[in-house]
């Protein structure tokens, strides 16, 4: 097996276009409103112009998200309220069309694209057929239980890894103009914590949070996977693939790559939750350039995406105290971009709408 060179990946994520960005500075200057009234939304449009190059900005019509489902080893030692058999049903709700993911999606005209990377069922042997898109990328059945020894082996994380990066270039490749990262798996916020506190260094406490509403005893034993997890993992931070394969999971680790591949196709990324924001911190330890293809959507229950999200220097848009995952927060937020890229690009200018312009905008 041949590892990835990921000196030379990082390589690739070049920064988004400053003269985009300096020509969507100067158009807020020039827009009838006083300066800095839109608030946020400016900062807004200007990395939207940056991100695509372009001022004013392109509308954000074709936008995807893609769930990356896995099973983790871990959940069975009961860090969930849901039993690991979740997983597999949930995937198959998806492809029904029945999560909020998909109500969301249908509201704001995005495409859902799930992926079985480490989902712990045999389709056939189930006797329920899915889609060949679906297993695509499937890596293996379920990661092992990351508490007591490594999450994947080496090959299965760089496999998976890769995969992450052949799936960031199919959505570009079919034009694209916005990713968001959905997640499902039951036992994935244990290892976003795990990553977390490693590539933080926060106590493992202050990252373990209550996933899908556990009881103080569920959290307990989720606290002690963590704990066991990460002192195996804080030994691999010098190899984000190492890392990965210690104490990720198959569906974090394509997701890793994901986001490192969306910075160098020049892709910008509207983070999710706890997971997405876990598996951002491996790609910019990967690429430091890679954070500023990517927003961060809303902010999540989950103190591991806070402790995630203060490393990466990342204000979200919302905080409606979501923790659902599946992509669902960052679909709530997406209106709020939309909004900076129709006030830049739509708003008449002082000159245009004959109105005489303060004299800090001549």
């Amino acid at each position: 097996m041949s590892r990835i060179d990921l000196q030379a990946l990082a390589e690739t994520v070049a920064s988004p276009s400053v003269e985009a960005r300096a020509e969507a500075t100067r158009r807020q200057s020039l827009l009838t409103k006083p300066s800095g009234a839109l608030g946020r939304l400016e900062e807004l449009s200007i990395w939207l112009a940056g991100v695509q190059n372009l001022c004013p900005p392109r509308p954000i019509d074709r936008v995807t998200v893609v769930v990356f489902a896995g099973d983790h080893g871990v959940a069975r030692n009961g860090v969930s309220a849901y039993p690991p058999e979740v997983t597999a049903q949930m995937v198959l709700n998806f492809l029904r069309g029945g999560a909020a993911v998909n109500a969301l999606a249908r509201l704001h005209g995005a495409t859902v694209r799930v992926l079985d990377l480490a989902v712990d069922v045999d389709w056939e042997q189930l006797g329920t057929a899915v889609p060949g898109e679906v297993t695509a990328f499937k890596v293996r059945r379920s990661s092992d239980d990351l508490s007591v020894g490594p999450a994947l082996s080496l090959e299965d994380a760089t496999t998976a890894f890769e995969a992450g990066q052949a799936i960031a270039n199919q959505e570009v490749d079919a034009g694209v103009d916005l990713l968001i990262p959905g997640d499902m798996g039951i036992g994935n916020t244990t290892s976003a914590a795990t990553l977390t506190a490693v590539l933080t260094g926060n106590d493992v406490a202050s990252v373990v949070g209550r996933g899908t509403g556990i009881d103080d005893a569920t959290w307990m034993i989720k606290c002690a996977a963590v704990r066991d997890s990460a002192r195996r993992g804080r030994a691999a931070t010098h190899d984000m693939l190492e890392l990965l394969a210690t104490c990720g999971g198959a569906d974090v680790a394509a997701m890793s790559g994901f986001l490192v591949q969306a910075a160098a196709r020049r892709t910008p990324v509207l983070l999710d939750g706890v997971v997405s924001c876990a598996a951002a911190l491996v790609a910019a330890r990967i690429s430091h350039r890679s954070r500023e293809w990517w927003l961060a959507g809303h902010r999540s229950t989950e103190p591991a995406q806070a402790a995630a999200l203060e490393r990466l220097r990342l204000t979200p848009l919302i905080d409606f105290g979501l923790r659902l995952g599946e992509g669902t927060g960052a679909l709530v937020a997406l209106p709020v971009l939309r909004a900076a890229q129709a006030t830049l690009s739509e708003m008449a200018t002082f000159d245009e709408a004959e109105i005489a312009a303060p004299s800090a905008a001549e």
